[in-house]
């Protein structure tokens, strides 16, 4: 596979890397409080509303048929969202951004691995054993990096 193949996943992969950083430095720099609802549900209201500027600029599909068949799958997602989301908040307020090395790495185990490769049997190679090798391997070098701090 050329590079140039790669570019377009690459390149929204960045799109929501820039994204995650947005969301990690604005929940940084937001008040701790008891209640992380607050925050979290705030963010979503801000995400909601520029779901829906933006639905307009993309073709229309029948939402109700669109729904009736997918329901289920949203349910999931939303609680994924709602997981992730929660994770986020006490993840980047109780041990900082830099920590998110390790939601990264449990990520890729979660998704690449138990979705992609067990639950979708998406194919892979040596070469994706490795990287999610070398994943594992940032676990260890990151509480290397902790314990020296």
């Amino acid at each position: 596979m050329q590079l140039s193949s790669l570019l377009p996943a690459l390149s929204v992969a960045l799109l929501a890397a820039l994204g995650n950083g947005l969301f990690a430095y604005g929940q940084r720099r937001a008040e701790v409080v008891a209640n992380p609802f607050l925050f979290i549900l705030s963010a979503l209201i801000v995400c909601a509303v520029a779901f829906g500027i933006s639905m307009p600029l993309l073709p229309g599909v029948d939402g109700v048929a669109y729904l009736r068949r997918n329901w289920p799958w949203a349910l999931v997602s939303g609680a994924g969202f709602y997981f992730t989301f929660l994770g986020f908040y006490f993840l980047y307020s109780r041990f900082g951004a830099s920590h998110y090395a390790l939601y990264a790495v449990l990520s890729i185990l979660t998704t690449s691995v138990l979705v992609g490769i067990v639950l979708m049997r998406e194919q892979v190679n040596g070469f994706h054993l490795a990287a999610i090798g070398c994943a594992l391997l940032t676990v260890v070098l990151f509480a290397i990096g902790q314990s020296r701090i």
